[in-house]
């Protein structure tokens, strides 16, 4: 009878919850709104799932499942046997973020499947359908059948109904997440790193990737032939992808769904599948600007290792912390301070000692003076991935770090993919994946150790954004794709389109350390570039976001461009309201923000290599105030190629339900601060 009640209350709601029918288990749930539907069961004892959206096909018959290495397969002996479900809906405020406050809305679906062979086995899987996509998990039941869980493969498949156009990067290589995108049918693509995006033929757009990894070993996306994928996981030198002691549940597997491609950059479906905050107090999390020795390396100013060119010098250091505090930068980034920078570090072989300076640099001498001038260093420990030498280290290194009022650190891991070295526990090593299970646990047991001491982590050469953020709100950044390093000595740089496409993919996971704000666009050493305008250098503070953003260039060049560095002192780095004005994957895209602190706003707009022009209403301005519109613009010759510092800086008074055009050049940008009068 409650079944019946349930049931009947359900449909009151919209969920389009259904009971089986004769020939096949089939169970039903759909989004508040009731625009999409995913339907749940077995048939012919494999488990499947589909999704819609206004009654049109997304997401046709799709397998779930798994390979075990200790165990029979969960495959073809499958049927659901039970359903349960729920409706939730609730606000909640981010500590930090692009917009202060999420709505939590959706409604929810969860199958029990029993394996039919010999003893009983089971497993469940939880479907979350919100009006902005989906998201679903499997949930392990503690079982005497399958107490120990060693996961060969998923045999999770996303089978499209139609073909389209797909924006991706490889996975599985040795570059971990740093190529650049492909734009390619879907029909073409090979194994991906996800966020994946796709626009099908018929306009909706689509984001695929997971939210909430934890304790497991990452996705990837496997071509299965036409318009079908699968779940591949990152391999483990271990033997079994993913070891987990039941009861446990895995990561969710998402998908975003949008008519427009800007409806991809508003959701929060990822955040919301991550859990609230474990970390009660997080006041202590700032986000900040900075500067630091970091691009003069890049450039081969100067070097991480000791010598007569080493950067991190107490001298140097002075030099940066002035500058910050005659600018309004909290943090200065100092690379190279810590002994184990000479020899072959990139492959491994270090000797990083993460509380020994090296003796041109006196940390405590440069922390003191850094406090005196009220700036915060931003710490840094280049790991090499190699874990099993950081490890041992890490709790005496924040330790030291914390005694010296350092609140933030920037890690780093690199080293090519299949890499990483962990300890086997009985005085060897052996080698991991980036993204593979054992360091998606390390990475847990830094955020969770840097916590302990206060201190913020923004990690380079990272596992990828889950949304993570939400449960550990001081993991605040990370890179995770192509940064601005590979315009000093990529082979190729990143091509004009590169930062346009970030959005769309590489951004729908989280906050990035981009690293903008290059004025010395050209060149920045023989034969390599910025393929840049100046302006959308400035532009990149609003469209990519992050809550810790570096101004990249040496102070002398920002010395030398005071009107254009003036929006890099001006630009926050904590939002209120992100709004996503306009945009196509790959191509532009225009980005209004208002600052958490204030009533002003910023907006972002850049291009690729082609130019624009176009206008844009104000809506979004509060309503009954003027706003003095602060412009930074292409100049009319502008050209990525040609004329990348041409730039115009000029202003207005706007309000409400005006229109600016937004006219950029080939490769450009505009930046405008509107500031509340």
């Amino acid at each position: 009878m409650l079944r019946i009640l349930l049931a009947c209350f359900c449909l009151i709601l919209g969920m389009g919850l259904s009971g089986p029918s004769r020939a096949d288990a089939a169970y039903q749930v759909s989004s508040p709104d009731g625009r999409l539907t995913v339907e749940v069961g077995s048939s012919f004892g494999e488990a499947t799932y589909q999704v819609s959206r206004d009654g049109k096909p997304v997401i046709t018959r799709s397998k779930l499942g798994f390979l075990f290495t200790n165990a029979p397969k969960f495959d073809r002996s499958l049927r659901a046997i039970a359903q349960e479900t729920a409706s939730f809906d609730e606000n909640w405020d981010l500590p930090w973020g692009e917009v202060k406050t999420i709505r939590n809305h959706y409604n929810e679906l969860t199958v029990t499947f029993e394996d039919g062979r010999g003893a009983p086995r089971r497993f469940s899987v939880t479907f979350r359908v919100f009006d902005d996509g989906i998201g679903f998990r499997y949930n392990f039941p503690d079982q005497p059948t399958l107490k120990e869980v060693r996961i060969g493969e998923e045999l999770t498949q996303f089978n499209l109904a139609e073909d389209g156009t797909a924006w991706w990067q490889p996975a599985g290589e040795w570059n971990r997440y740093e190529y650049l995108y492909h734009r390619t049918a879907i029909r073409e693509i090979g194994q991906a790193h996800t966020p994946m995006t796709v626009r099908l033929n018929s306009g909706l757009h689509l984001s695929f990737h997971e939210a909430a990894l934890v304790d497991y070993a990452s996705m990837w996306l496997r071509h299965a032939g036409g318009t079908q994928f699968v779940a591949s996981l990152a391999p483990s030198s271990r033997g079994a992808k993913v070891v987990r002691t039941a009861p446990f549940s895995t990561p969710w597997r998402t998908i975003q769904i949008s008519e427009k491609a800007t409806g991809l950059i508003e959701s929060h479906l990822i955040l919301n599948l991550n859990e609230p905050n474990r970390l009660g107090d997080v006041s202590w999390v700032k986000p900040y600007k900075y500067v630091g020795i970091w691009w003069e390396m890049h450039i081969n100013k100067s070097t991480w290792g000791s010598g007569p060119k080493h950067g991190a010098t107490t001298e140097n250091a002075k030099r940066y912390i002035d500058f910050a505090a005659a600018n309004g930068f909290r943090g200065v980034l100092i690379e190279g301070w810590n002994v184990g920078w000479d020899g072959d570090w990139f492959g491994g072989e270090t000797g990083f000692d993460f509380t020994k300076p090296y003796p041109d640099f006196d940390l405590a001498a440069v922390a003191a003076y850094a406090k005196q001038k009220g700036v915060r260093l931003v710490g840094h420990h280049e790991t090499a991935a190699n874990i099993a030498n950081y490890e041992p280290q890490m709790e005496a290194a924040f330790k030291l770090y914390e005694s010296l009022g350092v609140d933030s650190v920037k890690t780093g891991y690199v080293a090519d993919a299949g890499g990483a070295r962990f300890s086997d526990g009985k005085g060897g090593i052996v080698f991991d994946w980036h993204d593979g299970q054992e360091m998606v646990r390390h990475h847990l047991r830094v955020v969770e150790a840097a916590a302990r001491h206060r201190i913020a982590i923004n990690t380079h050469e990272p596992i990828k954004d889950t949304g993570l953020r939400r449960t550990y709100p001081n993991w605040v950044a990370r890179e995770g794709a192509r940064g601005q390093e590979y315009n000093a000595w990529g082979n190729p740089e990143n091509p004009p389109e590169h930062e346009v496409n970030l959005v769309f993919t590489r951004m729908l996971s989280g906050p990035m350390d981009f690293t903008p704000g290059i004025f010395a666009i050209n060149p920045t050493q023989p034969g390599h570039r910025a393929n840049t305008t100046l302006a959308k250098q400035l532009a990149l503070y609003v469209t990519l976001y992050s809550p810790v953003q570096m101004a990249a260039d040496l102070p002398e060049v920002y010395a030398a461009n005071p009107g254009p560095f003036q929006f890099i002192k001006d630009v926050p780095v904590d939002w209120s309201q992100t709004i996503a004005l306009n945009g196509e994957v790959g191509d532009y895209v225009t980005i209004a923000r208002k600052d958490r602190a204030s009533s002003d706003w910023y907006l972002g707009a850049m291009t690729d290599e082609n130019p624009r022009d176009f206008s844009v209403r104000l809506d979004f301005l509060d309503a009954g105030r003027a706003y003095r519109a602060e412009i930074y613009r292409d100049g009319p010759q502008a050209d990525w190629k040609t004329q990348p510092n041409n730039v115009v800086i000029e202003q207005k008074v706007v309000q409400r339900g005006d229109v600016l055009r937004v006219k950029l050049a080939p490769g450009g940008g505009q930046a405008i601060r509107f500031k509340a009068q």
